[in-house]
């Protein structure tokens, strides 16, 4: 071992002293905060205890029997915890509402008031449903829309019980841990309610839904921004240690081997980059050809044991499976891998156009949280002159794709919600092919954009944030956004851009990447006039490449070049917390900055 080693390895371990020194310190700062509340809250008591037992003395009371002062101290706790909510009127009622209701005679704490905030989105919710059920349907269409808004509304109350019930599970000091998972979880609730409403046309029916969601949505951003206050004030005293990093990429891609390597680094560390991942063992394997024990994904998913403890894994042998798959909610922790990306593959081709809506057009639709797929391909054929035809969506929550390949034309990759990785995929398209409301990474992946129809632009990503509160957003990091051979030759003729605002808050950050020549100097297209380009949060940060220069970038307010300290925010462990379960996963991933 050379001597430099045992220096890297001193340094190291100084390093780890450090941070457990460190997380001593947070842990005392972190029970201090919840001691000084608690007293707050004594104090609180006393004081109203008091000044009951004055009312008493002097024979004084309400007509109600309480003393004012009692109401007087609930309703300034809810304005405290409104303050920082986007639609102040909406939550002090609705608090107001449910602190009266509560038979308790104490001044609330602050964990039963966040508890409110996330039950009045539930209550709205419930009522919203309950009042959908007056709608009257003319067409098969308009049905199978409210059918989709049907399930995609349960999804959401689903996320609010799961809210609920780990607020009520934790201590005030311990709040903190639960906050990232409070804010993935809503942020969907958001993203649910939209997408319903996204199902139906322009009419009547979808304004009377927007209306009867109103309510709800502004409920959500309400407890997202109270949560997000919550979060705030404990990251000052929190700090998580950058987690080790597994694969040190260079980023000046002139000095890179026929390997994509640096061919600075040394043989072994060369030998352990390209090790495939561990050899898994599957529970079942699935065989076109009959070797296996099912000649279907979605037979062997069916035969998956129910409330299956562990991971499940299933082994797709190479060939073409021409199949509609779903990993339903129930089926958490499957692991999919197959014999390549270019040797398994999923493929279907539904789309808007033939009259399937957007959300079911999916080959393949990852539900189930903690989902894995690695070396497969998915597929939409059905081609640029069919519009919308997803070939992926993913809504489950922790899901990773490794060495995976999503090929279609318009929407290919539904990056739908909840927190996803993508390490050395390859994704393929014409418009807004990776779209989606969800907290997403891309490292080290290949975007090619492929030619669309003559009238056509190509646009790369449109990310679906609705709401300033919510804590998504697209992350393409080391990633390579190249013309495919179908466009190259026409790439002078056809305007290609990185992104464009589907929603209002639409967040996308485009970092240490390689960015061809084929991109428009403008970089990012409107989506409609003026929408969402005072409040989208467009962001560029130490790109390469012949299209990555900023100079004549459209002039947005809400288009950024960042800093690298602002950049280190949408790395793989503070946005999407993937020290913990991407770690657990042991794929190869860079967390920090490249």
């Amino acid at each position: 071992m050379a001597f430099q080693d045992f220096d890297h390895i001193s340094e190291r371990r100084k390093n780890e002293r450090k941070q457990k020194v460190k997380k001593r310190i947070i842990i005392a700062s972190v029970s201090t905060i919840a001691v000084v509340l608690l007293i707050a809250a004594a104090i609180c008591g006393v004081v109203y205890s008091k000044r009951q037992s004055d009312h008493s003395d002097n024979g004084s009371s309400s007509p109600q029997g309480k003393p004012p002062k009692e109401i007087s101290q609930s309703q300034k706790a809810v304005q405290m915890i409104c303050a920082p909510t986007d639609y102040k009127q909406t939550c002090e009622t609705s608090l107001s509402k449910a602190v009266s209701s509560n038979s308790s005679t104490a001044a609330p704490e602050p964990k039963d008031l966040l508890k409110a905030a996330i039950s009045v989105v539930a209550n709205e919710l419930k009522n919203a449903i309950n009042h959908t059920s007056t709608f009257k349907f003319d067409t098969p269409q308009l049905k199978g829309a409210f059918e989709d808004c049907l399930l995609l509304l349960e999804d959401a109350t689903a996320e609010l019980n799961n809210s609920i019930s780990s607020v009520a599970g934790q201590s005030l000091g311990k709040l903190y841990l639960t906050t990232p998972d409070l804010n993935n979880w809503l942020s969907a609730v958001m993203s649910y309610q939209q997408t319903c409403i996204d199902g139906f046309p322009e009419g009547e029916l979808k304004s009377s839904l927007q209306k009867a969601l109103n309510n709800a949505r502004e409920l959500t951003s309400n407890a997202l921004a109270i949560i997000n206050q919550v979060s705030s004030v404990f990251s000052k005293f929190i700090q998580a240690p950058p987690a080790a990093n597994r694969s040190l990429l260079s980023h000046d891609q002139s000095s890179l081997d026929k390997d994509g390597l640096p061919t600075w680094m040394t043989h072994e560390d060369r030998r352990m980059l390209k090790a495939q991942p561990a050899k898994l063992t599957p529970n079942v394997i699935v065989a076109k050809d009959g070797s296996g024990k099912f000649t279907s994904i979605s037979a062997a998913l069916a035969a998956m044991p129910p409330a299956y403890q562990g991971r499940y894994v299933i082994y797709v042998k190479q060939g073409i499976y021409e199949e509609y798959v779903t990993v339903t909610q129930k089926m958490v922790n499957v692991t999919m891998y197959g014999d390549g990306s270019q040797k398994t593959i999923v493929t279907g081709n539904k789309n808007f156009v033939d009259g399937t809506p957007t959300f079911r057009t999916a080959t393949f639709a990852a539900l189930g949280d903690g989902f894995m797929a690695q070396s497969m391909g998915f597929r939409n054929t059905a081609g640029p002159e069919k519009h919308q035809a997803v070939a992926l969506r993913v809504q489950a929550d922790r899901s990773i794709f490794l060495n995976c390949r999503m090929e279609g034309y318009q929407d290919t990759l539904y990056a739908q919600t909840h927190r996803q990785f993508y390490r050395s995929c390859l994704i393929t398209g014409t418009i807004d092919f990776i779209f989606g409301d969800s907290a997403a990474i891309f490292q080290n992946c290949v975007m090619y954009v492929r030619r669309p129809l003559d009238n056509q632009q190509t646009i790369v990503t449109a990310q679906g944030r609705t709401d300033r509160h919510e804590t998504t957003g697209t992350v393409i990091q080391n990633c390579r956004i190249l013309a495919d051979a179908t466009l190259e030759p026409d790439k002078t003729k056809i305007k290609s851009y990185l992104g464009r605002p589907w929603k209002e808050f639409s967040r996308t950050i485009i970092m240490q990447s390689e960015i061809g020549d084929f991109i428009d100097p403008d970089g990012w297209l409107p989506w409609d006039k003026d929408f969402g380009l005072k409040t989208l949060y467009y962001a560029e940060f130490n790109n390469r490449g012949p299209g990555a220069s900023v100079a004549a970038r459209v002039k947005w307010p809400g288009l950024k070049v960042i800093n690298k300290d602002e950049a280190t925010k949408f790395t793989l462990g503070p946005f999407i917390q993937g020290d913990s379960w991407v770690n657990a996963a042991g794929v190869p991933s860079r967390f920090g900055l490249f």
